[in-house]
């Protein structure tokens, strides 16, 4: 997936109406919009459509799917049809709810991202304790695209190590949760922020800013 400058924007709120605003705004600098259960309860399926058709713009789901595999198809077949790009699973449930996931992006010629540790002080928990693995099970089942923590430039570093050069890592966590955009496009190749872009008063100057210290 190309990502204009290396950047996508997680468009967590939680009405249509400021969804819009914020797109048209940031539009210059972003083909590339996250939308994740926030937006996606508040307004329906439906958003994901109308945001890619009024800015042209690629959409992930960040929908963390993790169920059983009959659940993870279902999930994943009512997102693509609603027009998603590209959709996020945990990995781990294991290969099987994986696979059903992987199943059908392949069906729609679409795109999965495999989350192997997330950004949050929490992940530390259990997460982190099996991040490794969860790379290593992506690796085997052909998976290209990996979620890793911008939070973290040391297990970056190892799930970077674990998928190759060749694979696509897109990592939360820059801004507001304290990781730099910079260092994180070392290992990375893009960077997720939300906050510190839809909660300035300015998001394009905010938008301009990001890039100008990530180049």
């Amino acid at each position: 997936m190309d990502i204009k400058n290396n950047l996508i924007l997680a468009l967590d709120v939680m009405s249509e109406s400021e969804a819009i605003d914020i797109c048209r705004s940031v539009a210059e600098h972003i083909d590339t919009i996250k939308i994740g259960y926030p937006l996606a309860l508040a307004e329906g399926l439906e958003i994901i459509g109308k945001i890619k058709d009024a800015f042209c713009v690629k959409v992930i789901c960040d929908f963390k799917v993790a169920d059983i595999d009959a659940t993870n198809s279902k999930i994943c077949e009512e997102t693509f049809k609603a027009g998603a790009d590209a959709i996020i699973c945990h990995g781990f449930v294991g290969r099987d709810s994986v696979q059903a996931c992987l199943d059908v992006a392949d069906k729609y010629g679409k795109e999965l991202f495999l989350l192997t540790e997330m950004s949050h002080p929490g992940a530390k928990m259990f997460l982190q304790k099996n991040a490794d693995a969860i790379a290593q099970m992506g690796v085997d089942m052909g998976i290209r695209n990996y979620v890793a923590p911008a939070t973290r430039l040391d297990r970056l570093s190892d799930i970077r190590n674990i998928v190759g050069d060749d694979a696509y890592i897109i990592s939360p966590g820059v801004g507001k949760q304290g990781g730099d955009g910079k260092k994180t496009l070392e290992f990375s190749n893009a960077i997720i922020v939300g906050r510190s872009i839809y909660e300035s008063d300015n998001p394009k100057l905010a938008c301009e800013e990001l890039i100008n210290s990530i180049k």
